[in-house]
């Protein structure tokens, strides 16, 4: 299973890529501040046989 996973920040549009931490269940939300613009999103990460999906939406 993967151990990181990519969103595009609705803010700016820039590809970020963020560490997954697989024991904190298989459908995760966080709030998390794009490392390019600074402007927060609400981060989800879903695992589904053995795949990583993440997307955002700003805050």
């Amino acid at each position: 299973m993967q151990d990181e996973a990519s969103y595009v920040c609705d803010a700016c549009g820039e590809e970020i890529v963020v560490p997954v931490d697989l024991s904190q269940g298989s459908s995760q939300e966080y709030v998390e501040d794009c490392p390019v613009c600074c402007v927060p999103n609400v981060i989800r990460v879903e695992f589904d046989d053995g795949r990583v999906t993440a997307w955002a939406r700003r805050e």
